[in-house]
């Protein structure tokens, strides 16, 4: 009994620091204050996250709503598929007449769903990514930054991977510029498989939906948090093991994110979540998760979560899919794995 009592206290430590990491995350991705800030020093920024609202919020919800308020109950009006109990039994020869009119108002539906959402989901997908990298850049330059962290030091990130491998440094010139691509395609590819993952796991019984949500989590934090190390140019091996190695403060970083879409259909999610992105993509730039995360170590000291392989099934199944390829390309895609 004496030998489980350390072991029981570790592990409540380590649950404790999980909970406050969690609880940063979470609030650092609430400081939605920066985003006014941010705007009120950037004219440019201000507009790309303007017409972000005005296309995913105003036009996209928007139709969204005149649906289901105006167009769907004008049609069930004009339309209907079912009668009052005494006229149905006086007129129950106008069945047929009453199915049909169901079958035309859902058709008239699924006419509007293809020539008006569905493309407008595709615009409104491709337009916002590219508005997306313009508010993040303007984000960026909006903090008086237009290259690496100043304010990272080489002591923060000893103290934050001391338990990783030192990150070899990418070399400059042409061949810098080639790893850069790699690891960009390699982590889309990564960050789709992940999807799917993520995806897979909502039809688990009993604890689906749950582990669904912390998937969710990490996948929107790593998003938001990859526009700023792109511009601070971290690697993809620095980004994948500074994130795993921090899991509980992502978690609590991306789940306002989930929270605001977990709940709706599939298209109203997106919409709400194409208007909300831009703001916490703002948010994870005005963060200084290295110093957030070191103070909060700085009260643990001698108990590290320790890593959590986040990545590590998507991963896997990338490197299976890859090896189909021939070998070459296999060892150029090998160079850039990361867990």
């Amino acid at each position: 009994m004496e030998d489980i009592k350390p072991l029981i206290e570790a592990l409540r430590t380590k649950l404790k620091q999980a909970l406050i990491l969690w609880a940063e995350g979470f609030r650092e991705a609430c400081c939605l204050h920066r985003v006014i800030v941010l705007c009120r020093s950037s004219k440019k920024l201000m507009i790309r996250t303007g017409q972000c609202f005005l296309l995913n919020g105003f036009i996209f919800l928007g139709s969204l709503f005149i649906l289901n308020s105006v167009v769907i109950p004008t049609l069930q009006w004009i339309l209907p598929d079912h009668c009052s109990q005494t006229s149905c039994e006086a007129m129950s020869e106008f069945h047929g007449i009453f199915k049909f009119y169901s079958f035309l108002r859902g058709f008239l539906i699924q006419l509007f769903y293809v020539f008006w959402f569905y493309p407008l989901y595709v615009f409104s997908f491709i337009l916002s990514n590219l508005w997306y990298n313009d508010i993040a850049t303007h984000g960026f330059a909006a903090m008086g930054r237009s290259g690496p962290s100043t304010v990272e030091s080489s002591k923060q990130n000893d103290t934050l991977t001391s338990d990783s491998k030192v990150h070899a440094a990418r070399p400059a010139g042409l061949g810098g510029i080639m790893i850069g691509i790699g690891e960009q395609v390699y982590s889309l590819l990564l960050l789709t498989f992940f999807f799917f993952e993520v995806y897979a796991t909502g039809f688990i019984p009993y604890v689906g939906k749950a582990l669904n949500f912390v998937l969710l989590s990490w996948m929107y934090a790593y998003y938001c948090f990859e526009y700023k190390w792109n511009f601070t140019e971290w690697g993809l091996e620095k980004r994948l093991d500074f994130f795993e190695t921090n899991w509980a403060f992502f978690a609590g970083f991306g789940s306002p994110c989930v929270l605001a879409i977990f709940f709706f259909s599939p298209l109203v999610g997106y919409g709400f979540m194409a208007v909300l992105f831009p703001l916490f993509v703002l948010t994870a730039t005005g963060t200084e998760a290295e110093q957030v995360i070191s103070t909060q170590r700085r009260r643990f000291t001698g108990a590290q979560l320790g890593k959590v392989p986040v990545f590590y099934a998507a991963d896997t199944l990338l490197m299976r899919v890859l090896s189909l390829f021939p070998s070459e390309s296999q060892e150029q895609t090998q160079d850039n794995k990361t867990l």
